[in-house]
């Protein structure tokens, strides 16, 4: 996809994503067969509903036909939400994963290229509290990273882990 209709995509878009209270997080183009795909990837602090995402893509099908931006070819819209190992790279996307365990990629110093499992705890503009699980049953520990230390970060899948409110009841 051209940067210039990116760019139009872009700013088509993101007015009908804001309405519903939703980011718009990337729009991606690719082939499918002899059509292309359109995808587009919403998301929020509270995640998307799958109603929420039905009535998005019935009003971007609408302003992408009163539009020349896709052209006269076929194309195939989808719009959903991130999947659960989108990487993380804006500071939104920490704040949305607190209290989740995430694979970090270290940039910094003696920890360059190596990787660290944990727990975020909190976040601010600089960077973010971690709590490092014990290994081989010792005690996890607390450690902060800043933002520029961070190569790639991305949501590690827990199975077994309870949510906060099944903690609490």
């Amino acid at each position: 996809m051209s940067t210039t209709q990116s760019d139009r995509l872009r700013g088509l878009l993101e007015p009908l994503v804001a309405a519903k209270g939703l980011d718009l997080e990337d729009i991606e183009m690719s082939k499918a067969g002899k059509r292309r795909m359109l995808r587009v990837i919403v998301d929020s602090d509270e995640g998307v509903e799958l109603d929420t995402c039905a009535e998005l893509s019935r009003e971007i099908s609408d302003q992408l036909d009163e539009s020349d931006v896709m052209g006269e070819d076929e194309y195939v819209l989808e719009v959903s939400s991130p999947g659960a190992d989108r990487p993380l790279t804006e500071h939104r996307h920490y704040v949305r994963a607190l209290g989740r365990l995430v694979k970090f990629q270290l940039t910094a110093g003696d920890d360059k290229g190596a990787e660290l499992v944990a727990r975020i705890l909190d976040v601010d503009d600089e960077g973010m509290d971690l709590e490092v699980p014990g290994v081989k049953g010792r005690k996890a520990t607390a450690r902060r990273i800043a933002f520029t230390d961070i190569a790639k970060a991305r949501v590690e899948i827990e199975f077994n882990r309870k949510d906060k409110k099944e903690e609490e009841a």
